[in-house]
């Protein structure tokens, strides 16, 4: 059996009875458990309904994509980003306690170094996926912090940051650069007297994106035509035209 299986079966049970497997206290599990798989119902994580088998690793792989190569910020997954990392933290806690088993055998500790490499990739994309959201937040922080519905998307941790990084931003322009200029023309706000480019940065919607619809659909472009997405297809298109089927789930990004 894979080291997809064994991580995924594992968070299955950790989620079924979490009060077992957190603490010190926790009882022991064999090693083959790593390994084992059940067919057990998966958490409701997400306001979309996900598919009959994604798993909870599937669903933050499919929003990590779909973060990646959205031009805008998306609704943070906290909630499922959160009981991943605590399934790691009690994952981790298992490998090392079988580790330090003089009764362990060969096999089992083969089994143990495949359950860690398999944690290890599931960090990867955790981090890889805050750190997309992190650039983003950075790269528009002006445009978040005025934009109450952008805040809805992002949990208060990161909006705090955005307001800072924004302050600072705003402190290092004008030091630098806008104390010197006329007052007229000293300040950041986005209403430009002649062609410039705008003084607040914000993700281009009309960029194109490969939607690859998860069942069909329709999605409606800006300019109020209509495109049949069937399941499975793959589609060029704006942005804008699949946001909101991105954020339901119809639609993923690749």
């Amino acid at each position: 059996m894979s080291g997809v299986d064994s991580w995924e079966a594992e968070f299955h049970r950790s989620k079924t009875n979490a009060n077992a497997a957190s603490g010190p206290s926790a009882p022991r599990r064999a090693p083959s458990a790593l390994l084992e798989r059940e067919d057990q119902p998966m958490p409701d994580f997400l306001p979309e309904e996900p598919l009959p088998d994604e798993t909870p690793l599937e669903q933050l792989t499919r929003h990590w994509m779909n973060e990646r190569h959205a031009p805008d910020i998306l609704p943070a997954q906290d909630v499922l980003l959160s009981s991943l990392l605590d399934h790691i933290r009690r994952q981790s806690d298992t490998i090392q306690l079988l580790r330090g088993d003089p009764s362990t055998s060969e096999e089992e500790h083969i089994r143990i170094m495949l359950a860690q490499t398999e944690v290890e990739r599931v960090k990867f994309i955790v981090r890889s996926y805050v750190r997309t959201r992190l650039y983003k937040i950075e790269t528009y922080a002006r445009y978040i912090i005025a934009n109450e519905e952008v805040q809805t998307r992002i949990t208060t941790a990161e909006r705090d940051y955005a307001s800072r990084h924004a302050h600072l931003i705003d402190r290092h322009f004008y030091s630098s650069v806008l104390q010197s200029l006329p007052e007229s023309q000293a300040g950041l706000d986005d209403i430009p007297n002649f062609i410039m480019p705008p003084m607040v940065t914000e993700p281009d919607t009309t960029r194109a994106v490969f939607a690859h619809a998860r069942k069909g659909t329709i999605a409606r472009t800006p300019e109020g035509k209509t495109v049949d997405l069937a399941k499975g297809s793959l589609t060029l298109l704006s942005f804008s035209a699949v946001s909101d089927l991105v954020s339901s789930g119809d639609v993923q990004l690749v």
